[in-house]
């Protein structure tokens, strides 16, 4: 593609860029630009939703720019407070770093990982002494850091607003002084920060970075933003065959914007599909997605495996888990093999009638499998384990 072709993709596809003929004028001046994405290490896991910025990103690279990933170790142990209703929990530095590291493996899948940049901004921030912090903090009013929709929101709930929450979008900004960004990318949520990085420049002398926002991805109820923390994401590095039973769960309505934002097809490829056969579309999607983070092969072999299980055959490819405990009740065998991470969420599975053994939906919370040897506990339509009482 050629740079009005990348600017014309940009500009359909986010919602708001300060400033277009800014951005265009950048493209077209020849110069390697400095692109920057930013991302706070909270999970170590990547999904879909932050794959519609990673994409533009690729187009951008593909024109000989720099992109540089920004990886919160330092802001993280403070936590974004975008579009949370209170203070979040910090993490230590140590977290930060693990969950950091598995950032560049999942990146990669998308971008080129020769062209890209990993950066830590506890380079910078970490060496910043309290003069450096006071003459940042003087940069800004607290009028300006209240005029976040969630700092008012939470100001005028009487909710408690850290001192340190303040800082953060001072901190996201100064990542953009420190490396000296020609543009900054992010999601929709992120619009405040990266303005403030904007700002900060100025102040500190640099030309001010240009900013692309791009809309936050449905998750798979169709009303939150995608989030691993809400489980209704479709992780870039699940396993395959949960990847495709995921893409099959989009909501109708949100397909169109699924392929259009996730995938390279064009509209004349998937809109026919949409207008006439949906679950054939979600096929298509599926494979599409499969095949972009592992293979066409994989994604032929999850097709199969889904086609068996929605027959109602079990996958052959089972976990074993034995137990020595046959009288044990549901719940108790939801964690032993996983499908629950608590007990409170293997009873709200059981409540929503998610949970089978042997083919039949657990009606009650203390059900077990006494009497039986083995059995196979499922969850939903894709997760399956065999359990064996010892």
């Amino acid at each position: 593609m050629d740079v009005m072709q990348v600017f014309e993709i940009l500009k359909r596809d986010c919602i708001n860029m300060v400033s277009p003929e800014g951005i265009l004028e950048k493209l077209k001046s020849g110069k390697r630009l400095k692109i920057k994405l930013g991302a706070d290490p909270s999970r170590p896991d990547l999904h879909l939703g932050h794959s519609v910025v990673l994409r533009k990103l690729r187009l951008l690279q593909q024109l000989g720019h720099e992109i540089i990933f920004v990886i919160g170790d330092f802001t993280g142990m403070i936590g974004d407070p975008s579009g949370k209703s209170k203070t979040r929990q910090p993490l230590t530095f140590e977290q930060t770093r693990e969950n950091g590291e598995t950032y560049f493996k999942q990146v990669t899948k998308i971008l080129d990982p020769d062209k890209t940049s990993i950066i830590y901004n506890s380079e910078w921030l970490s060496k910043m002494n309290f003069s450096d912090v006071l003459k940042l903090a003087g940069k800004y009013t607290v009028a300006r850091i209240l005029e976040r929709d969630d700092f008012a929101k939470r100001l005028s709930e009487n909710s408690a607003i850290g001192m340190h929450e303040l800082f953060y979008p001072l901190m996201q900004g100064y990542d953009s002084v420190a490396l000296h960004a020609d543009i900054e990318v992010g999601g929709n949520d992120q619009t405040f920060n990266l303005l403030v990085g904007r700002d900060l420049q100025r102040d500190y002398g640099q030309p001010p970075q240009d900013v692309i926002t791009f809309p936050l991805l449905p998750g798979l109820d169709g009303v939150e933003k995608m989030s691993k923390s809400l489980d209704n994401y479709i992780g870039i590095d699940e396993p395959a065959p949960v990847m495709f039973e995921k893409c099959m769960k989009v909501p109708d309505e949100l397909l169109g914007d699924y392929f259009r934002l996730t995938t390279d097809l064009q509209e004349e490829e998937y809109g026919p599909l949409l207008e006439t056969d949906i679950r054939r579309a979600h096929v298509r999607y599926a494979r599409e997605i499969v095949s972009l983070y592992w293979s066409a092969e994989a994604a032929e072999e999850a097709f199969l495996r889904y086609q068996r299980v929605a027959s109602g055959a079990l996958p052959e490819d089972m976990e074993t888990v034995f137990c020595d405990n046959p009288s044990a009740d549901v719940v108790h065998l939801l964690r032993l093999t996983g499908l629950a991470g608590s007990n409170g969420e293997a009873r709200r599975l059981i409540e929503g009638r998610g949970i089978k053994i042997d083919g039949k939906v657990v009606e009650k919370i203390g059900q077990t499998a006494e009497g039986k040897h083995e059995i196979v506990l499922s969850k939903g339509k894709n997760k399956f384990v065999r359990v064996r009482f010892q």
